[in-house]
């Protein structure tokens, strides 16, 4: 007789790999063992059957978090970041190299960091490791200690000791990750180009936008792509804001050139005509756009030339998003909106005939695949039972004093989002929803290739 389950999920709407369906799904030792008929007889020690309004979704997998501690953990910290995580229906998160002190551009630094996120993390954790001016010799040792890939900035990164790579260096990166064939992930604008720009000053949102020009991304990602094109590098551009550098993209793609693309939902959700003067909580870089930009990078991720869609989560204190004068040339630039990702989507994504299926593929399975891990982003038998109750005809408006996040600062803040997550659950944990406030944290640290 076969042993009963530990948990089964019995659901009328459920996102598989291949679409919307209902069904049941037996956890068994954290894992997947099961995924069946919603009628299915599946002996189990518990049974959760979701409400009729509810969909079951894969947990969402969010490669593109600033978490900055230690060091700036008063900006966010493991605790703060990865409860909010949770909350949002994310149960992987990998952080950033910056702006943690040190930044992650050793194996020293890894295990610090590693070491600071051990007894914290609500869910799984991995690291991005750091490409620098002076670190290039560290590469190797900390892709063989586990990290996903390495970040590098082609201009200031607004933090001095990340400092960016130029040309020649950012050849001998590649060759040297072309080697063990470990991707560079890219912030990708310009550094002359954003030279010859305006300089930014002042509450007006025009003025900053001008400061950004979209010639700086465009330019910069096709030195990236040419240059992948030339060594055969794994290369992935960060944050996509300008369309215009779309067809560029699908050209390399259609040549050959291993490019991946991910952007934002601040990106997707708001528009350079709507920001208000002085209104700092959405500076970000590359910047917010106008509208007929948002609709192309829409377009793009439906036809599949956008890969992904991740938070870029970049929070930091009251004080330095400047709001008490709102001047967008000394504000630091990052949006929080690492709880919101999944009804930020879900709310532009329904608007435009998008299914959760479609969100689901964007947010979970893509940028799993992105960083190679192959447990993670869809329900599936011998995946982690990671997973999240969403009801995506519910709604709420974002109030950031019920953020997890450590700062309650957030460009999302006062806005109408369509759908909630009830609860979520690493690997068939409940980590989030009713009861769950006091719980520990489950989370796991992860390493590229075991996971």
């Amino acid at each position: 007789m076969a042993q009963p389950y530990d948990l089964v999920f019995r659901a009328q709407r459920l996102i598989g790999p291949n679409g919307e369906t209902s069904g049941s799904v037996g956890i068994r030792d954290g894992r997947i063992a099961a995924v069946d008929a919603f009628d299915a007889e599946l002996d189990a020690h518990r049974v959760v059957e979701l409400a009729g309004d509810e969909v079951l979704l894969p947990g969402l997998v969010d490669t593109h978090v600033h978490v900055n501690d230690p060091g700036r953990a008063e900006w966010e910290g493991f605790e703060t970041a990865t409860r909010a995580a949770a909350a949002g229906g994310v149960t992987t998160i990998v952080d950033m190299p910056l702006n943690s002190l040190p930044p992650t551009v050793d194996v020293d630094a890894l295990e610090l960091k590693r070491k600071t996120a051990a007894a914290k993390a609500h869910v799984d954790v991995g690291f991005w490791g750091g490409a620098i001016p002076g670190k290039l010799d560290e590469l190797r040792g900390l892709h063989e200690a586990g990290v996903f890939g390495f970040k590098c900035f082609l201009l200031h990164s607004g933090v001095d000791e990340f400092p960016p790579l130029d040309s020649a260096e950012l050849d001998t990166a590649l060759r040297e990750l072309a080697g063990f064939d470990a991707m560079m992930i890219v912030h990708a604008e310009d550094s002359e180009a954003i030279e010859q720009a305006p300089t930014p000053h002042g509450e007006d949102y025009g003025d900053f936008l001008a400061s950004r020009p979209k010639g700086a991304e465009n330019l910069a990602i096709a030195q990236v792509i040419e240059l992948a094109r030339r060594i055969g590098a794994r290369v992935h551009i960060l944050h996509l804001a300008s369309a215009d550098a779309l067809p560029l993209i699908a050209s390399a793609r259609a040549d050959g050139v291993r490019v991946t693309v991910e952007t934002c939902p601040h990106y997707l959700s708001f528009t350079a005509e709507e920001i208000p003067d002085g209104a700092t909580q959405f500076k970000c870089c590359p910047p917010i756009r106008e509208a007929a930009n948002r609709e192309l990078l829409w377009k793009a991720l439906a036809d599949g030339t956008i890969d992904c869609v991740v938070s870029d989560h970049s929070p930091c204190t009251p004080e330095l998003k400047r709001l008490d004068i709102g001047d967008f040339g000394v504000a630091w630039g990052g949006v929080s909106s690492l709880q919101l990702g999944l009804p930020a989507i879900w709310t532009q994504a329904r608007q435009r005939g998008y299914s959760l299926s479609d969100v689901v593929t964007w947010m979970a399975r893509k940028p799993a695949e992105l960083a190679g891990m192959r447990t993670k982003g869809s329900i599936a038998v011998g995946n982690d039972a990671d997973l999240c109750v969403f009801a995506p005809d519910d709604a709420f408006v974002v109030d950031v004093a019920n953020l997890q996040h450590r700062n309650p600062v957030s460009a999302y803040h006062g806005r109408p989002l369509a759908g909630v997550v009830r609860s979520t659950w690493l690997r068939g944990t409940q980590i989030a929803g009713n009861g769950t406030d006091t719980t520990a944290p489950q989370g796991k640290l992860l390493t590229r290739g075991e996971v």
